[in-house]
């Protein structure tokens, strides 16, 4: 984009290649034995993204959304399941401790999240409880100097291998009762993940069920007061719904790139396909909703890193970009015929990992909820 800073440009510049290097010659593998690409992660924390929102006195880049999308874009393109963990951990778990955390803890968990010597992740869904999180039944109870743990949380993203959690519980009877912990998981008696699960697509992305059972958890992993959750909860989703949509504009943008290459190589009837007007108007509506896509995002990032963008401008992109994105994967398959079909080319992936961003950090149904309800609302005080 033409504003990005010279900062942003040499941070584009660098993850892209590191795509290419260290995701992009391993994704086909880690989707077809759903494994974790652990090696590159560990290589991000050298990089010295891992904490790119955090303060640069814990180790981290101190940089904003329009940053962390640019890496979720370039990471997005080629391997979709890693990046969903490097968002994992980078802004649902070190930015919610670095904005929301004590000093003390700030500087007991940020540095290990950041080098990569530790992974993080966050709890908040649960079993029956997705689009209605703050529905949420895991419950601590105080007890002396610690809080007892009890529930589960479901559909974890870096489960089987976090060593800290950044956990969302209920506290109280209110609906909005909700307080959140930090979990040092090889600390926590009563704390395990007990299902591993096995997803259509983000399969190099480990995801998993945590359970509590009357898990110890110290008071002084209690971060802020109790009962203040749900406003962190919100400004946190925010950048998530920025940066997951940037995964879905690396992918869409993929996807055009790979179509623009098979174009002038495949022929047919004598010709290649980029001959035929039915291609060809394919190709130029792709192209040009993966353009309206970036400017879209790109924008509303620059105005929340300014601390201008509203509740439901990151519910429009959240909404749009992805579900454009698994239009323009389907395209792509369609354009390759049998041979997008197949698993030798990686669009029928795409299109498998695209469909999780539909659902993930609220559904396409709850992001229209929330655009018309806040829509409707400022129409009325006019």
């Amino acid at each position: 984009m033409w504003y990005f800073t010279e900062e942003e440009r040499a941070l584009q510049e660098v993850t892209r290649d590191f795509a290419n290097k260290e995701l992009a010659p391993h994704a086909e593998k880690h989707d077809s034995e759903e494994t974790f690409n652990i090696d590159a992660f560990k290589k991000m924390g050298e990089l010295g993204i891992l904490g790119i929102t955090a303060d640069p006195d814990h180790g981290g880049a101190g940089l904003g959304a329009t940053a962390a999308t640019i890496v979720m874009e370039e990471f997005g393109k080629v391997c979709a399941g890693s990046t969903l963990s490097y968002l994992a951990h980078s802004m649902l778990c070190v930015n919610n401790i670095a904005t929301n955390a004590s000093d003390e803890q700030k500087a007991k968990y940020l540095p290990k999240l950041i080098s990569g010597e530790h992974i993080g992740a966050m709890g908040m869904s649960e079993p029956g409880y997705g689009s209605d999180a703050v529905g949420m039944k895991c419950k601590a109870v105080a007890s002396g100097d610690d809080y007892i743990i009890n529930g589960n949380k479901m559909w974890i993203t870096n489960a089987q291998y976090a060593d800290v959690v950044y956990l969302y519980t209920r506290t109280g009877e209110k609906r909005n009762d909700l307080t959140t912990f930090i979990i040092d998981t090889k600390a926590t008696e009563g704390y395990s993940v007990s299902k591993e699960i096995h997803k259509m697509g983000m399969r190099s992305s480990p995801t998993g069920e945590l359970s509590f059972e009357n898990a110890k958890v110290p008071k002084e992993n209690r971060v802020g007061a109790e009962g203040d959750s749900v406003s962190h909860m919100m400004r946190n989703l925010e950048i998530e719904r920025l940066t997951i949509a940037g995964i879905s504009l690396g992918i869409a943008q993929a996807c055009v790139d790979q179509c623009l290459k098979y174009v002038n190589e495949r022929e047919q009837f004598g010709k290649t396909l980029g001959n035929f007007q039915m291609i060809q108007k394919m190709v130029a509506e792709m192209a040009s909703e993966t353009e309206m896509m970036r400017h879209f995002l790109y924008n509303i990032c620059r105005e929340w890193d300014a601390g201008k963008v509203s509740n439901t401008a990151a519910a429009m992109v959240k909404l749009q970009l992805p579900k454009m994105a698994t239009k323009i994967a389907l395209d792509a398959i369609q354009i390759h015929g049998g041979y997008g079909y197949s698993r030798e080319f990686p669009l029928e992936r795409m299109m498998r990992d695209n469909k999780l961003n539909e659902i993930g950090a609220g559904t396409n149904e709850v992001m229209i909820l929330i655009i018309a309800k806040n829509l409707i609302k400022e129409a009325a005080q006019q």
